[in-house]
């Protein structure tokens, strides 16, 4: 029997879910196929471009940890890559940055070429493993204060930000304060630290903003957000 669990977005992913890992260093591709928990199976690895290309192809893995500086192709690095295989991400093949690199340039860009979320190296192995099983799932995941930056991805009409305001009205303060918390890629636990609420209580809180925006996934609320400017 297929062990599965239910990603923040509600669907249930099998597990262990597969994935590529794409780093152009290879101690570094070491370790964190060392640190990847039983949730997370690694199929297949690249160190280029066109290398990555070909290996996403051939697995068609449901996710990608990706780095967004890579050698090869044609210098397009990490955002060459989904943009290489833009013709799987409506087949379930998502992708999730890896990178040492925080600057708005670098998430933007990989963001902008179509990946799913956007976590530092320095994220802790078991934030890692679920990382990859809610993008699995159709989360968008981000390290804490780097979702802000995707804002330059997106554009925001007069019409857009009237509609927000009318649609936040139907927010409590409190459901803002978690909203903006869980659209920019904090985990319940970390809303919980910042809120000084109980997790349960987030989740009572995800629910009902996700309730009455009529969405379905943190993936939704953070496009929801960003298409609005309310990070």
């Amino acid at each position: 029997m297929t062990t599965q669990a239910t990603a923040s977005g509600g669907g249930l992913v099998p597990l262990p879910v597969p994935v590529v890992l794409v780093d152009d260093h290879h101690l570094f591709r070491t370790g964190v196929r060392a640190s990847l928990d039983h949730r997370v199976t690694v199929v297949g690895e690249a160190s280029d471009v066109d290398t990555a290309v070909a290996q996403v192809h051939e697995h068609r893995p449901p996710v990608v940890l990706l780095d967004v500086h890579l050698p090869g192709g044609n210098g397009g690095g990490g955002a060459e890559v989904v943009q290489r295989c833009a013709d799987l991400l409506t087949e379930g093949v998502r992708f999730l940055a890896l990178s040492v690199s925080d600057a708005a340039e670098d998430v933007v860009s990989v963001i902008r070429a179509g990946a799913r979320g956007y976590v530092t190296k320095n994220i802790a192995p078991s934030e890692l493993s679920s990382a990859v099983v809610q993008v699995a799932g159709g989360d968008a995941v981000f390290s804490p204060r780097l979702a802000g930056f995707v804002l330059d991805a997106f554009g925001a009409s007069a019409n857009d930000i009237a509609v927000a305001d009318d649609e936040l009205d139907r927010l409590s303060k409190r459901e803002q304060e978690v909203m903006r918390l869980i659209a920019r890629g904090y985990s319940y636990r970390e809303v919980a630290s910042e809120l000084f609420i109980s997790i349960k209580t987030v989740e009572t809180h995800v629910s009902a903003v996700l309730r009455k925006l009529q969405l379905s996934s943190r993936y939704e609320l953070t496009r929801w957000a960003v298409a609005r400017r309310l990070l």
